[in-house]
């Protein structure tokens, strides 16, 4: 009987060292697949983490453009006021005027004192004017209202300035309405 019995001890050992190897390979291919979660679990993490980062920088980047170009309705508006001042200005002689009447020269120096202001309000909101005169024509910041013979202006380039053009910020407010030089014709 103790034959039978030891017989029955040894089979039973080589079974545990089996059982034992398939644990060890088991928790091995467990810990290989963990370790697979984690580094997919990071990798989400990251990209979640650079998705906000860009989603922050967007938002950021719109509310900089908001702020910039919430104020364009107004600023047109605006401008039509800086137009009729500088009319205004230009429909009288000046220094005639200053000359004759006490008046009106204050009266003059009110009218350009506000219009030097207006333009200083337009520069601390990054409203430029278009430089226009004698530059090459561009329908981007340009619209042609008529053509002009110039024989010392070659072909394409602005001659006349109608009405001065603004941008706010890297945006057309407003183009400068202009007349455009062309070839003299026989």
């Amino acid at each position: 009987m103790t034959k039978k019995k030891s017989k029955s001890k040894n089979n039973k050992a080589p079974e545990i060292d089996n059982k034992v190897g398939e644990d060890e390979e088991i928790s091995s291919k467990n810990e290989s697949d963990l370790e697979q979660k984690l580094k997919d679990a990071e990798n989400k993490l990251l990209l979640a983490a650079a998705d906000s980062e860009n989603l922050r920088k967007r938002f950021e980047r719109e509310k900089e453009d908001l702020s910039s170009y919430v104020i364009t309705k107004f600023a047109t508006e605006i401008l039509s006021f800086l137009d009729n001042l500088q009319r205004a200005l230009n429909s009288i002689d000046i220094e005639k005027s200053k000359e004759k009447d006490e008046s009106i020269s204050h009266f003059i120096e009110g009218i350009e004192l506000t219009e030097k202001q207006v333009i200083e309000i337009f520069k601390k909101f990054n409203i430029e004017k278009i430089n226009s005169l004698n530059e090459v024509f561009d329908p981007n910041l340009h619209q042609a209202m008529f053509e002009v013979e110039k024989e010392d202006m070659e072909p394409g380039y602005v001659a006349e300035v109608v009405q001065e053009g603004y941008m706010i910020g890297e945006r057309l407010l407003r183009p400068a309405m202009v007349g455009v030089s062309k070839k003299k014709t026989q």
